[in-house]
């Protein structure tokens, strides 16, 4: 019995074309709604949306509420039914502190122990299958690392939260940086001896737009 030759692809321009215009006819379309995810709770006083494919820059000291900022933009992924992760440089996140933000935990991903080296990696793996992506800033993340996981955010129309000490951390470009600052509590003026809310307070720049200030009560 004679065997069958081996057909190879063809790769022609003119196959490549047809192939093109099949992928373009095929392809899901992207209504104007789905390429933003909102934000929760009271953060969406200070960013109502996430549009995919950009980067969030948030930074603020310790006890700021930067943390809590990074988590909230994450349960705008998994309010929707989508899923988020965390690469936790410090291994100090709790699934309370989560949960608190509002991040539904049966559709969030916690990975921790990501050496140096592996981190970008690790990052960049996220981001091919996970909708946000909030990433603890490593002590100094090179330019070009930074600028490719720029572009994966934008191939994989994710969303990359890069979180850090200090907003500017991030080395390149971001949609959006947010830098929080704490707020005041209050409660323990008024009778009951107890701290009952805080009225946090964020800086917000847009790319290419002046900072703004914004606070919301938290209860």
């Amino acid at each position: 019995m004679a065997v069958p030759a081996r057909t190879l692809p063809r790769r022609d321009d003119l196959t490549r074309a047809r192939l093109a215009a099949v992928g373009a006819v095929s392809a899901p379309t992207v209504l104007a709604r789905d390429r933003s995810l909102e934000v929760p709770g009271p953060l969406g006083v200070a960013l109502p949306a996430l549009t995919r494919g950009t980067v969030v820059a948030v930074g603020g000291p310790l006890g700021s509420g930067a943390t809590a900022t990074a988590l909230g933009l994450a349960a705008a992924a998994t309010a929707v039914g989508e899923w988020a992760a965390l690469v936790d440089g410090s291994g100090s996140l709790g699934g309370l502190a989560a949960a608190e933000a509002g991040v539904d935990l049966a559709r969030f991903a916690v990975v921790r122990e990501v050496p140096l080296d592996r981190w970008a990696t690790v990052v960049a793996a996220l981001l091919d299958g996970v909708s946000v992506v909030v990433a603890e800033l490593p002590r100094a993340v090179r330019v070009g690392v930074a600028r490719r996981l720029v572009a994966r955010s934008r191939e994989r129309a994710a969303v990359l939260v890069a979180l850090a000490a200090d907003v500017r951390a991030w080395p390149v470009e971001a949609a959006v940086r947010i830098e929080a600052s704490g707020g005041e509590w209050s409660g323990l003026h008024a009778g009951g001896g107890v701290l009952a809310a805080r009225t946090p307070r964020w800086s917000v720049s847009l790319r290419g737009r002046a900072p703004r200030v914004v606070t919301a009560a938290v209860g």
